[in-house]
């Protein structure tokens, strides 16, 4: 049986108090709010934190108006249909609705990279002389690699990435606001631009048209192995892309080429391309690389197909395995 270290447990009622301890114990402590990815990863001896700060209590972080609080529920998205429809599917598709009645969208976006040679127990890992990810000095994936290639396995950044969302961050220091695009590092180890003493309080983002389309193995639980976010910005279509390198991304040349145009079919098969381009997966995730690599293209049809108006709902349960308004 995996056992959690032990830690302290601070419940902070307000952002102020939780920035003052978060501040105070410095690298000893970590935020936990639905606790559905750091838990695990404390049994599994990837965190040891001595101080954990939940963000449970804290109201202002479950508001919803012109933003969304980081601690309300992903069930809680999948339920409010107002919110735009790539997000609300994006949601809907996290783990199990158990889960998604713990996770929070503000611990979605801050979900820690994944890897086979990682997301493994403490023993496994000691077994291979562990990762550069943790406590080891080789990447098992890119032997020759300096920098970490675990994978970004978030599903609401693709998707709110490409209606443009930004994220604000507090701390004792101040506050300040990111564009979602920059708030993440290609690194598979220092994959998040937030200081360690700031927390992410809240999402806001303009109302777009928009969808996401996930594959994985199963229809659900699994992490992403793709995801493809796409909205209509400003009358052009824009796509952003998860799980296939340590941050989501837009994708940008195909975001140019798209600008301004109409979606034809010969237009969505040659951004489609553009984007299958971009999508460099490693061997480090479920199915095959190069598989991978080469359905981003019918992904991204499928997300702007849908854009521009198409009856899309035999294919997406087909994919999805349910149905997802």
């Amino acid at each position: 049986m995996m056992r959690l270290p032990w830690f302290q447990y601070r419940a902070p009622e307000t952002v102020r108090e939780a920035a003052r301890i978060l501040a105070g114990e410095g690298p000893d402590a970590m935020l936990i709010a639905g606790g559905t990815d750091l838990l695990p990863n404390m049994k599994r001896r990837q965190f040891a934190p001595k101080v954990l700060v939940s963000l449970r209590k804290i109201k202002e972080l479950k508001r919803n108006g012109q933003a969304i609080g980081a601690a309300t529920t992903l069930s809680d998205i999948v339920d409010r249909k107002a919110l735009p429809a790539g997000l609300r599917q994006a949601a809907h598709q996290v783990a199990t609705v158990h889960l998604r009645n713990m996770g929070t969208l503000g611990g979605n976006l801050c979900l820690d990279t994944r890897c086979n040679y990682y997301n493994q127990n403490y023993e496994w890992r000691k077994a291979i002389d562990f990762c550069l990810k943790k406590d080891g000095d080789i990447c098992w994936v890119a032997t020759a690699s300096k920098r970490c290639v675990a994978a970004s396995s978030t599903d609401c950044a693709p998707a709110l990435m490409a209606i443009g969302a930004k994220v604000r961050l507090v701390s004792e220091k101040g506050e300040r606001e990111v564009a979602l695009e920059d708030f993440y590092n290609n690194d598979g180890i220092d994959y998040l631009r937030r200081k360690p003493d700031e927390i992410l309080t809240e999402i806001s983002f303009l109302d777009s048209r928009s969808t996401y389309w996930k594959l994985r193995r199963r229809g659900a639980f699994d992490f992403p192995v793709l995801g493809v976010g796409a909205a209509l910005r400003d009358g052009s279509a824009v796509i952003a892309l998860g799980a296939v390198a340590s941050r989501p991304f837009l994708a940008d040349k195909a975001n140019e080429f798209l600008r301004g145009k109409k979606l034809t079919d010969d237009v969505i098969g040659e951004a489609a391309s553009l984007v299958a381009s971009r999508a460099k997966p490693m061997d480090n995730a479920d199915l095959d690389l190069y598989w991978r690599k080469g359905v981003a293209a019918e992904f991204v049809g499928y997300a702007l197909r849908e854009l521009r108006g198409d009856d899309m709902r035999e294919t997406r349960i087909r994919i999805a395995r349910q149905p997802l308004d």
